[in-house]
């Protein structure tokens, strides 16, 4: 008996050891960060935190070659603190901009990395007020293909994440066609009829964005406002 404890407790000293030379890998050290930017005016190009842009990377010397995910914030940047030094291929996809091409990029410590982007839609001199029992968006548009613009819309939540995927309340119009850059567009959110979900003197963020029909294209915006009803 003495004999089957000594082998057991030899067993367990060596899966102990094994088991420490797993948790010894190095952890990852380096950071890559930036923001979306427009290529023209230098701004952020405002994003949706649900089903919105996406920065696919590969990591090289594996040969899986497994693509890996960035989630872009609402205000178009983006941070990855957990990441190893090395040299990526990294790709910004299914966003509200023109799509552009993979590019290399060798990360070491804090790596900022920024995107020119050519976003499907400005939203420009956007005002959102509250008037009497309305929340009303003033805004106009300026396009920069040749794609339709399939609709408009702003919308309400709690959060200033708010956006088309993450709304309470919203108005829509349609468009579908090209617009006219010099047109003042105007959505309106009655309040009495959202009161389930739009309180009165709770605040709120409003947002108001466009889309075109272009193949997986998504919500270009202007910032969020906050407002107390």
């Amino acid at each position: 008996m003495k004999q089957i404890t000594t082998h057991i407790s030899a067993l367990l000293l060596l899966f102990g050891a094994a088991a420490c030379g797993v948790d010894n890998y190095p952890a990852p050290d380096s950071q890559l960060y930036g923001t979306f930017l427009d290529i023209d005016t230098d701004e952020p190009v405002e994003q949706d935190i649900i089903r919105g842009s996406t920065i696919e990377f590969i990591e090289h010397g594996y040969a899986s070659q497994t693509k890996q995910t960035m989630i872009v914030k609402n205000d178009g940047s983006y941070r990855n603190n957990l990441i190893f030094a090395n040299t990526y291929t990294i790709t910004p996809v299914r966003g509200n901009f023109v799509p552009m091409g993979a590019q290399e990029v060798a990360v070491k410590g804090d790596t900022k990395l920024d995107f020119k982007v050519q976003p499907y839609i400005r939203v420009k001199e956007a005002s959102i007020e509250k008037a009497g029992t309305k929340v009303i968006a003033k805004f106009k548009l300026q396009q920069t293909v040749m794609n339709n613009v399939r609709k408009i819309g702003l919308y309400a939540h709690p959060e200033p994440s708010v956006g088309e995927p993450m709304r309470v309340a919203l108005a829509e119009q349609e468009i579908n066609g090209a617009i006219d850059p010099d047109k003042v567009y105007q959505l309106e959110i009655d309040i009495p009829s959202n009161s389930n979900v739009l309180k009165a003197g709770n605040p709120y963020f409003f947002r108001v964005g466009g889309i075109i029909d272009a193949p997986e294209s998504k919500f270009n915006y202007a910032k969020a406002v906050r407002i107390a009803l």
